[in-house]
């Protein structure tokens, strides 16, 4: 049973028992484990971490994962609560708790425990480089570890997402979370699968003690590529890699060479976003390493050149898109041809497009709108701040109205709103009214109400 929303009455019933916590905590040992799962759920709602930890502690289940529970109680406290009932040495543990995956991730499509078969413990979510893993195994295996005294022998597996952001609520809870893995002396396993670091040079000491192999989605903001080149050595199997504000020297120098290097390891990278990141004419050394068919491609200010999208149009890398940004780079060139192509060879699967602030004129985004009406699958489309007209935004909307996908369109201002549109000049709020009530009428008139047109004053 997981947590719904609606309440059953269920639950109201274990809301009810938790204004008792001492009595709660006292008979856990007695209840059925049919009633473990509402009553977590219960207190991880209230916030009641007495209950939580006690809980925790005789957890009856090989995992427990949070998945899509949300809290109005101080989220690290509660995490915090979690973690102290974990029994990860042999000579503490309770008679009563089969608990070796603790998943704190939000996660809105996991149950708050995996299926069990017998005696076989299982969990769809158990890491890679445990010992007690089911995923090396093979995906859908099943690991049978006897005896609850042989269990107590594998490590106890933490399954995290960390974002190292040097606010001191994060350095609290990390300072709390390494000392509980130092303390296990080995019976506890960090597993950290999605990293954030928002500057990595004040990181060393934190990233020493995490498993790197673990990690499927990397964002680091404000590095050398150097330095990032060193962290991409210890990783594997990376789905997601985001890069924002790398310095870096050279596309022909040897920290480039090596980056390219590691970035050809990644065999499963479906992600990549680089951003602030100077690519120009130098884009397709990057892509040539990538594997085919990325999912998303985000490439806002990489100053890239004709000649990169030219590439862009013609590497089988992109053939298969769903999410393309490509704002903020320049697209003043007279030969629309490379983006044309781009467009048409994604129109079977790309959903999400972004080319805000690219100075897109009138002529340009009309050479796009044959390529842009054939893709079907587009569900959001983002031109923001681009020099357009009104009649050209009117032929836009009129072209896009048979893409019954499309929910959300972020357009531009058009030029006549503003006194000097270049210079960002004051705003017309009339004439911008006069817009927005001229685009609604005309989805009105086509019965598009769901298809929903905003801007914002840049």
């Amino acid at each position: 049973m997981d947590y719904k929303d609606p309440a059953t009455l269920l639950d109201l019933a274990m809301q009810s028992l938790l204004k008792n916590e001492p009595i709660i905590i006292q008979s856990l040992e007695e209840i059925p484990r049919e009633l473990f799962i509402p009553l977590f759920t219960a207190a991880f709602l209230g916030g009641c971490k007495k209950t939580v930890t006690a809980i925790v502690k005789v957890w009856p289940f090989f995992c427990l994962h949070i998945g899509k529970l949300r809290s109005h109680e101080t989220h690290s406290a509660l995490l915090k609560a979690m973690i102290d009932g974990l029994q990860v040495l042999p000579a503490y543990a309770s008679r009563g708790s089969k608990l070796k995956v603790l998943d704190l991730r939000q996660n809105a499509d996991c149950r708050t425990t995996c299926f069990q078969i017998k005696t076989k413990s299982f969990c769809f979510h158990s890491c890679s480089y445990s010992q007690t893993s089911s995923r090396k195994r093979g995906e859908h295996s099943t690991v049978n570890l006897g005896s609850e005294a042989e269990l107590s022998r594998y490590p106890t597996e933490l399954l995290v997402d960390l974002s190292l952001n040097g606010t001191l609520r994060t350095r609290a809870f990390l300072s709390f979370l390494l000392s509980k893995v130092e303390q296990s002396s080995g019976s506890l396993h960090l597993c950290c699968r999605d990293l954030q670091i928002d500057n990595l040079s004040g990181c060393n000491n934190t990233l020493k003690l995490l498993n790197l192999l673990c990690i499927d989605h990397l964002a680091v903001e404000q590095a050398s590529l150097n330095d990032i080149n060193t962290l991409l050595s210890q990783m594997v199997h990376l789905d997601s890699l985001s890069l924002s504000k790398i310095t870096l020297t050279s596309l022909n120098g040897k920290i480039f060479k090596r980056f390219l290097t590691q970035l050809e390891r990644m065999d499963n990278l479906h992600d990549l976003n680089l951003s602030f990141f100077c690519l120009t004419n130098g884009l397709h050394k990057l892509l040539r390493v990538l594997p085919h068919g990325l999912d998303y491609l985000n490439l806002p200010f990489c100053e890239l050149s004709y000649r990169d999208f030219r590439f862009l149009s013609q590497c089988p890398q992109t053939a298969h898109l769903k999410l393309l940004n490509l704002s903020n780079n320049s697209m003043t060139w007279e030969d629309c041809e490379p983006l044309q192509t781009l467009m048409e060879k994604v129109s079977g699967t790309l959903q999400h497009l972004e080319i805000n602030h690219c100075l897109i004129t009138d002529s340009t985004i009309f050479s796009l709108i044959p390529a842009l009406s054939h893709c079907s699958h587009l569900r959001v489309l983002s031109f923001a701040s681009n020099p357009i007209t009104m009649s050209m935004l009117m032929r836009i909307l009129q072209n896009l109205l048979p893409l019954m996908e499309l929910k959300y369109v972020i357009y531009p201002i058009p030029v006549h709103c503003y006194e000097r549109w270049y210079y960002q000049s004051t705003l017309d709020r009339q004439k911008l009214a006069d817009v927005q009530a001229q685009l609604k009428a005309m989805l009105q008139a086509a019965q598009r109400s769901d298809m929903n047109w905003m801007t914002f004053p840049e």
